[in-house]
Order: structure tokens, then sequence, then C-alpha cells
């Protein structure tokens, strides 16, 4: 059930530039890194428009957006079922400690159950954002006992990037 005031709902092409907002506010309040505008426009465009890519959900109050999450799919061959991995996970400061995160978690947990081939939800969350450590265990997240490690290629050339992204000032 959502807490009164707000809605969940699956997002819309019409919710793009709430969600590119809510992305640059997230890059920058967990790692403070300024994302290109261009490349999450595009990218979110390209998640709206193809739910395989990947799936938004947005919290709405009063006509305007103010949480979201999306899921991305990974194929688990050791456990023959799929794992979405929640990402994106954003609420604006104004409706933080409102059930908002709680309820866009719900409803994509409803879902993934409904599908009957996702074997369960994973995240990442920054070393340091105790905050957001805290609000996952309170629904039942667990460390999964794994680090995260990456090669990225943000020019596409399998190079690592020579322009990588703006960090905050020390």
């Amino acid at each position: 059930m959502t807490p009164p005031g707000f809605a969940v709902r699956a997002a819309t092409l019409a919710d793009l530039d709430a969600i590119v907002e809510f992305n640059a506010r997230l890059g920058w309040e967990t790692e403070s890194k300024r994302l290109d505008r261009a490349i999450l426009r595009e990218g979110v465009s390209r998640g709206l428009a193809d739910p395989d890519r990947l799936r938004y959900w947005v919290a709405e109050a009063a006509g305007e957006v103010i949480g979201q999450t999306a899921v991305t799919r990974e194929w688990s061959d050791w456990r023959a079922g799929w794992l979405w991995w929640l990402q994106s996970v954003y609420v604006h400061a104004d409706h933080r400690g409102r059930g908002v995160f709680k309820a866009l978690h719900r409803r994509v947990r409803d879902e993934a159950l409904a599908a009957g081939d996702v074997i369960g939800v994973r995240l990442y969350v920054e070393n340091e954002n105790h905050a957001a450590r805290e609000s996952y265990r309170a629904l039942g997240f667990a460390d999964a006992g794994y680090a995260v490690y990456e090669e990225l290629w943000l020019d596409r050339s399998g190079r690592p990037s020579t322009a990588p992204l703006r960090t905050r000032p020390d």
C-alpha cells in the first residue's frame, strides 16, 4: 500500500526531464560527480523507450515527480532466473523520510515476484552512504558479500576514458 499523498507508477517519456534532473542530482549527492546532461538524457531516453534495457518507476505527488527508481536485468545461470538490479534510486530532498522509496521498492518487488522468473533484487550502494545503507537494510536487503569492480569505457573505444566525470574539488 502506498502512503497517502503520492502514487507510484511506471515512468513514461513524459517523465524524461524529471528523471534526468534526479539522476544528475543523484550523481552529485552520492558520488560528487557532475554527469554530462546530454549523455544522461540519451541514456534515460533509450531506457524509457526500451523497458528490456531499463525500466523506471516514479513516485508522484500533485502531478510532480518526487522520487524514482529503475531496474536492469541480469541472468543468473547459477540460479536459472533473473536478478533485477535496482538503480537510479532518488527521492527529492523535500519528500525524504515519508515512505517514498519504501513504496517504490514495494512496487518493484511486487512486479518482480509477479513476473515468475525473477529470483531477487540487488543493488549497489556507495560505502560511505550510511543513510542509504540503513534504508536498504530496513527493507530486508543484506550485504551480499561482494565488492563491485569495474572497467569503464566511457568513450566506447575499449580504452579508459581520458575525460573522467568531474568531481567536487577537495
